[in-house]
Order: structure tokens, then sequence, then C-alpha cells
């Protein structure tokens, strides 16, 4: 990708950038996006949370650019075989790639990637951010965290975690616990959600972590109990339910995310524009509300700080999946 400098400009008391180095073509293509209809590759199978984020701006971009944004799915290998499309589209903006914090996962948890993570595939927002929830079955004796530890380490090996695949969040926060602990509970990985909540909900596997506001249903009717979630601060739509951290394990952090990137060609001012309308989007009064009410903080990050976040849950997924000798097939 071409390397351009923004430099600050007082004119009239108002400030204005230059861009130095970059090309009249860079710039032209950045000033007429889009040109054409923008498809948003999903890396996973349709009604998914992923999915549902991607549809929901979507259908709010369309409107504001007064063109087609259309949702694609292709789904497999905990997102890379859509991310591996992507990244070889052509960086025109009109290829985007929605994916969730299990991205951050994919280069230590996979030997080949079919693509260079860092390379070929440029960051653009980190666009929202919430917890997941701790649940266990409620026929498991135990109402906190603490109760959990103190079971688990009476009975190592002996209590199931459920997750929706090996590498997925809800593999790394089953094993960050483990790791944060000092317990041994088996992770038993299914091919998707609906597998393991339903195993969770029959009591098959005790112990699962999953998304806060799709928890609430069963956990008001005593079907899932709730423990704990795993961010740093209570979640406004469950202030009830404590977290992690503040239940024994200390420091214990390990929230979702969904993120957008663009082949990794794009010109830079292209995906500053691309962003820039995302944040327009995100930033509408009732999608913010939407978004909060489905227990996620709205982030419409800029590419810049998008970059550093995303090269931080990599290394944080990293250390997890060694130290808790995670690996795959592939």
């Amino acid at each position: 990708m071409p390397m351009f400098r923004t430099l600050p400009l007082l004119t009239g008391g108002t400030l204005v950038c230059l861009v130095v180095g970059a090309t009249a073509a860079t710039i032209a293509t950045a000033q007429t996006f889009p040109a054409g209809p923008i498809r948003i590759v999903v890396p996973f199978a349709p009604g998914g949370s992923t999915d549902g984020v991607a549809r929901l701006i979507a259908q709010r971009l369309g409107d504001r650019l007064k063109q087609t944004v259309i949702v694609e799915n292709r789904a497999g290998a905990n997102g890379t075989i859509g991310a591996a499309f992507v990244a070889k589209a052509p960086g025109d903006g009109r290829t985007l790639l929605l994916v969730q914090a299990g991205y951050a996962s994919n280069p230590a948890l996979f030997r080949n990637l079919p693509y260079d993570q860092a390379r070929d595939l440029v960051p653009v927002s980190n666009l929202a951010s919430g917890p997941l929830v701790l649940v266990v079955h409620p026929s498991l004796p135990v109402k906190s965290v603490r109760d959990l530890i103190a079971l688990a380490k009476a009975r190592p090996g002996a209590l199931n975690v459920g997750t929706p695949g090996t590498g997925s969040l809800n593999h790394l926060a089953a094993e960050l616990f483990n790791l944060s602990a000092g317990t041994r509970m088996t992770s038993v990985p299914y091919k998707g959600t609906g597998g393991a909540l339903s195993d969770a909900l029959a009591g098959n596997v005790e112990v699962y972590y999953m998304n806060l506001q799709l928890s609430l249903p069963f956990v008001n009717t005593g079907r899932l109990r709730a423990l704990g979630v795993t961010g740093l601060a209570r979640s406004p739509i469950a202030p009830l339910i404590p977290t992690i951290a503040e239940s024994g394990l200390k420091g214990f952090d390990l929230t979702t995310w969904f993120g957008l990137l663009a082949p990794g060609t794009t010109p830079r001012e292209l995906v500053a524009r691309i962003q820039q309308e995302f944040a327009q989007v995100l930033n509408q009064p009732d999608l913010r509300e939407r978004i909060t009410a489905d227990g996620m903080a709205v982030i419409a990050s800029t590419p810049e700080e998008f970059a550093a976040f995303l090269a931080l849950e990599t290394q944080k997924a990293a250390r997890i999946i060694e130290a808790a000798g995670i690996t795959t097939t592939q």
C-alpha cells in the first residue's frame, strides 16, 4: 500500500490537511466512493451475531450512500475462508470484511493461513464491543465464580465447557479462566453456537460462555444461571451480573468485538473514507440505542486506533493459545 503523511495547515482560522505523497488517482478513488454496489463479507454462517451486526449496518449504509450494500456469508475455518476471499479482492472499497473477536486468534491458531493477516488485510474500524457471559446449567451446585472455581478444583477435568469451535473467543475465555483460576475444565468444541447452546440448556455441558443479550431469556427463566461477564465493567443491560474480574479473577478481560477490514491494497485515503461512512451510520442515535440494547457499546474507531487494538488482541490471543496448548489440524 502507498505510504502517505497528513500535514495540518491553519488557513484563515480553519484547520485543513495536506496529503503528502498521495497520487491523484487514489484521492479520486476515495472521492468517488462508492462507484458501485458494496459487498460486506461475513466469514460465518447466516443467523449469528456477526451476521446480524453486518445486516443491520448494511441496510443503513445503503440508505446513506444511495447504493446497494449486500451481505455475503462465506463461512468456515474460524473465519479464514471469508478473510482469504477478501484478502484477494481488489482494493476499491467495494469488498469489505466484517469479523468478530475470533479473527485475532487465527495467526496463532492456524499454521498455514491462506493469506498474511498483517499484509493482505487493512484495519478500517472497530465497530462495537461487549462482554460474553459465563453461564452454568442450574443443576450445577454453584452460584458464583468462586463456587465454580472451588468445584472445578475439587473435580479436575470433570466439568465440561461447551464452545462453538476451537479457537473461538468462547474457547479462549474458557481457557483463560482455567489459566487464571488454576482449574482444569474440559473444553468441548461444537460446529457453531447452536449445538453448544442446545447442550448447555440440556445440561450435557455444564459451563458455557455466550452472548450476553442472547443469554438473558434463559437466565431470567432459570434455564441457565449467570455467574459473571467477561469484561472489566458490568453491562448496563444486566447490571446485577458481576464481572468475573470482581468475582475472584482480578484483571480477567476478554470481550467480543466486531471489526471492519479491507483488502491490503486499498489506498489509505479510501480506507479513511470508508471508516467515516461507517462511523456516520453507527452514530445515528436510534442505531446506537439498538446496539446498546444488545449489550454492546459503539466504538467506530479510526483505522489507526483499530490497528493498535488489533495488534494487542492478537498478542493476547496468542498468549492464551500457547499457554493452553490449543491446536488445530490445519
